[in-house]
């Protein structure tokens, strides 16, 4: 029987960050297919009890980038703790992932890693759209018919989509790895993903 995990992530997310390479390969190793569904957490949070960053008490956003650090050094990935475009939008990026996504999984996994990794580990702005060919060009895929597509309505369309999905499927974080009727939220949950995949 075929396996499928819905990924419900942000690319602001440095959680998503920190799991993606190893959600990629977790898949890989299961015969997963991994359906790619970017998410906006600014619809997601009023509905689930979720507050942005810079709303949340002084002592949680001490607290978070402590285990930002703590993961950091665990699993040896490079990360600025507060990049230098930490207040860009990620939609643009969501929408390039989405139109990369229409070419198949990899292209859009290889490019929502790489928005990654440019967002907080590189200090570039993944909201430019000069940026954002930059780094499609790089994995390989032609930036200018992914801009053009990126741009359509019907991948704003399948970006407003999604997150109501995220929201009628109780997702209220990122990561979010769905697995038939199980929820894992957070990149420290893979390991639960990894042994459910294995049953």
């Amino acid at each position: 029987m075929a396996k499928t995990i819905d990924y419900f992530f942000t690319v602001a997310s440095p959680w998503t960050y920190f799991g993606h390479d190893r959600l990629v390969g977790i898949a890989a190793k299961h015969g997963a297919t991994i359906a790619v569904k970017p998410v906006d957490l600014g619809r997601i949070f009023p509905v689930s009890g979720g507050l942005p960053l810079p709303k949340r008490a002084p002592q949680r956003q001490a607290y978070r980038l402590m285990e930002l650090r703590r993961w950091r050094d665990h699993l040896g990935i490079p990360i600025n703790l507060q990049p230098k475009f930490a207040a860009s939008s990620s939609d643009p990026g969501a929408q390039w992932i989405l139109a990369a996504a229409e070419q198949g999984m990899k292209p859009a996994l290889d490019l929502a890693g790489a928005i990654m990794r440019a967002r907080w580990a590189e200090e570039r702005d993944v909201a430019d759209e000069a940026t954002l060919a930059a780094i499609a060009g790089a994995v390989g895929l032609d930036a200018k018919a992914l801009a053009a597509r990126a741009a359509a309505p019907e991948i704003a369309a399948r970006y407003d989509a999604l997150t109501q999905e995220a929201i009628d499927r109780q997702v209220f974080g990122a990561p979010t790895y769905i697995h038939g009727d199980e929820l894992f939220w957070g990149q420290d949950r893979l390991d639960f993903l990894d042994r459910k995949l294995a049953q």
